[in-house]
């Protein structure tokens, strides 16, 4: 493809792209890949060159574009060499007119950017977009941190994650055959925080309620040297059913699988409740800590969007608390910046639920920010995907 022809190609895109937010349609991910399968003429130059221009607009433009082209000319901006692409050759754009439409360059729409947390300065802007690095967790079950600065001598020790290592962004590490033998996983350095700060110990009950594809899950198998019983539940099959080959790979033999139907969730954790030393909450979320990975959330969140997000969260906060033993302890965690998710969140379950006790002291020095009754953590201080997390102890 000529280059003008890959410029078109993220044009298109785009479009599809800012379709979907509008909608509530597909992750910008889950368009590209089917976009590339109806390009199979595309080589892995153009693929890479397309991306690259798909998600540099994306990170370019605050809030959905009225078009692909509109978000590409908001690029051409900060990418003035780009220009000279939009030649009207056959496959290429038209040329720009003066007066074209152009995305709004920027973090975030500002009445999004006023949810954020007081923690989250004006400073944080490039960080929350700048390329994520690859995090790698060591599997305790089968490896340890040094067996990972073996297998990537070109990596470096993530501070406050004992079995956490950083590799440069977009690094193949799971293609690399010590993946395949369920030595490592690919797992932020927030979420080895949260997994950590969980506590898990040999012998205990744990239930990871949202477990999803199961990442914290088998951290939390990892901490506990694959000697506690442990259930994840989710209400999404697909993405459950994602979780048993990869306990399979990663040797965690004590993980039970169970699929929740919505709003019924109380009766079919029946005979967990009151039972867990460990609940583990990683709630659904508005994912605004998580732009460096996804940058087209910004486009989507509505506050009809983040309503449900908070009611959902309030559900599962509480459904949580039901399953935890006398004296045992949950962790509430959203991969959110946003003060109603976080903090705001805690507070409210603390207003419910007179007796349960905030922790305090269980993150290493340095590493996330007091936030309320949790901790916060950004991407410009700490390195990591915006988090949210709080330990909380039930009542003896």
């Amino acid at each position: 493809m000529t280059p003008a022809a890959r410029l078109q190609a993220a044009i298109e895109i785009l479009d599809a792209i800012a379709a979907a937010a509008r909608e509530g349609g597909a992750p910008a991910d889950a368009i590209f890949a089917e976009a590339m399968r109806a390009r199979r003429y595309a080589g892995s130059k153009d693929r890479r060159a397309i991306r690259n221009h798909v998600y540099d607009a994306i990170r370019s433009v605050r809030s959905v574009p009225a078009s692909g082209r509109a978000a590409m000319l908001a690029l051409v901006d900060t990418q003035p060499e780009l220009a000279e692409l939009f030649d009207g050759s056959s496959y290429g754009p038209a040329p720009i007119a003066d007066d074209e439409t152009r995305g709004e360059a920027g973090l975030a729409a500002q009445a999004l950017i006023d949810l954020f947390d007081p923690l989250v300065g004006e400073d944080e802007g490039a960080a929350m977009l700048a390329r994520a690095p690859l995090d790698l967790r060591a599997n305790r079950i089968k490896a340890d941190v040094a067996d990972l600065a073996t297998l990537f001598p070109e990596g470096e020790a993530i501070a406050g994650a004992p079995d956490g290592w950083r590799l440069p962004p977009e690094t193949a590490a799971a293609q690399h055959p010590a993946y395949a033998e369920g030595r490592f996983e690919v797992q932020d350095a927030a979420s080895q925080y949260a997994s950590a700060a969980l506590d898990a110990a040999p012998g205990q009950a744990i239930v990871d309620l949202c477990a999803g594809g199961g990442g914290k899950t088998l951290a939390i198998a990892s901490f506990a040297g694959n000697d506690a019983d442990i259930l994840a539940c989710d209400t999404n099959r697909a993405r459950l059913q994602q979780l048993a080959p990869r306990a399979e790979r990663a040797g965690a033999t004590r993980i039970e699988t169970r699929l929740l139907n919505p709003g019924q969730e109380p009766a079919m954790l029946a005979d967990w409740q009151g039972k867990a030393n460990r609940v583990f909450v990683d709630a659904p979320c508005s994912g605004s800590g998580t732009w460096r990975r996804s940058p087209e959330l910004r486009w989507r969140l509505t506050p009809a969007r983040l309503d449900r997000h908070l009611a959902d969260q309030a559900k599962l906060i509480d459904i949580g608390a039901d399953l935890v033993a006398p004296g045992g302890k949950l962790l509430y965690a959203v991969c959110s910046i946003i003060t109603r998710e976080g903090r705001a969140q805690v507070d409210d379950f603390l207003n419910r639920h007179p007796g349960w006790t905030a922790d305090v002291g269980y993150l290493p020095d340095g590493i996330g920010r007091a936030a309320g009754h949790g901790f916060l953590f950004t991407p410009g201080r700490d390195g990591c995907d915006g988090f949210f997390l709080a330990r909380l102890t039930s009542p003896c």
